[in-house]
């Protein structure tokens, strides 16, 4: 008999469904908060992300869903036994991240944390021109999940879209093209907009740096959803501050949370969000990751292929089953 533990939250109906999905195992529902080292070394299989250190030493434990698209800590070498399958959540973020991202762009587009500031003196001044969507030219580095999500969004809105993925894949219809790392500083001078959605990996760390924010076009915007690291902080600060950058909107950073007194904070044009377009903030998340849990809970009683299946050497999804 199996041993599950949950700790993504569910309602009664979710935990119905997730009970029904193992009729014949023993499941244990608790909160991150009731999380102890006992119970996360007597399951077999854990629902939902408990800190890495606890996994350490889990001689049972057979398979690990975790309810984020990013696999950091979780992946570093002694922390999963080999025999252990590491599933994310990626699928579920798509729709949240992506329409953050565009409130977002649209948000610094039209200079609209320049009226909020009027509003809040009680000013009444016009700050002068914006620039729209329709027309541009957007590149979105990592066209996973969220990255696709936002790309066809804004292929909906008349931008032309350029993708890059690390690997090779078929482009589909609402790229205009389709590029690997290789391919980033040509990619970079002609768009108008760049939406980094990189994962967090050694592969992934400062991508963007003084020479690719130089690289890309005067009057740009840039948004990272992805991960901080990714991301030089003084340089993007830098980028704005000159004028080079036209505007920007990061929901993630480097160091984070991001310290009182450091440069992004006065950064010209700067939307920064604290690392809240994910999570449990829209409640679709929530129930998309319950179902990935669900069909892949499906999947394992039954031996088979499991869903959003990790690269442990990569850190991230490679490949996605049909779903069940």
């Amino acid at each position: 008999m199996y041993q599950i533990l949950v700790v993504i939250p569910v309602d009664d109906s979710q935990r119905a469904g997730l009970m029904a999905a193992a009729p014949d195992a023993e499941f244990r529902f608790c909160s991150r908060g009731e999380l102890t080292a006992q119970l996360v070394r007597g399951a077999d299989v854990i629902l939902g992300n408990v800190p890495p250190e606890m996994i350490r030493g889990s001689e049972k434990l057979k398979w690990l869903q975790l309810n984020s698209a990013g696999t950091n800590g979780y992946t570093d070498g002694g922390v999963l036994p080999e025999k252990v399958i590491l599933t994310n959540a990626s699928g579920a973020y798509g729709l949240a991240i992506s329409e953050h991202m565009l409130g977002a762009l649209l948000c610094i587009m039209k200079k609209l944390p320049l009226y909020i500031r009027d509003q809040d003196k009680q000013s009444w001044a016009d700050h002068g021109p914006v620039t729209s969507i329709d027309g541009s030219r957007t590149l979105v580095v990592g066209v996973g999940d969220i990255g696709g999500e936002f790309a066809r969004r804004m292929a909906a809105l008349g931008s032309s879209v350029t993708g890059i993925r690390r690997h090779k894949t078929e482009k589909p219809d609402y790229l205009e093209g389709l590029y690997q790392m290789d391919r980033l500083t040509d990619c970079l001078r002609e768009a108008d907009i760049v939406a980094s959605c990189l994962p967090g990996t050694k592969d992934t760390d400062h991508v963007f740096t003084a020479e690719t924010f130089a690289a890309m076009k005067r009057g740009a915007y840039f948004l990272n959803i992805g991960r901080g690291t990714s991301v030089d902080s003084l340089a993007l600060a830098e980028a704005l501050n000159s004028g080079h950058l036209a505007g920007a909107s990061v929901d993630v950073t480097d160091p984070e949370p991001l310290p009182p007194g450091h440069p992004l904070w006065t950064a010209k044009n700067l939307l920064i969000t604290p690392h809240v377009s994910g999570g449990y903030h829209l409640q679709q998340t929530q129930q998309r990751i319950v179902e990935i849990a669900r069909r892949n809970l499906i999947r394992f009683v039954r031996g088979e292929e499991l869903e959003n299946r990790v690269d442990m050497s990569l850190g991230y999804r490679t490949v996605s089953c049909e779903k069940s």
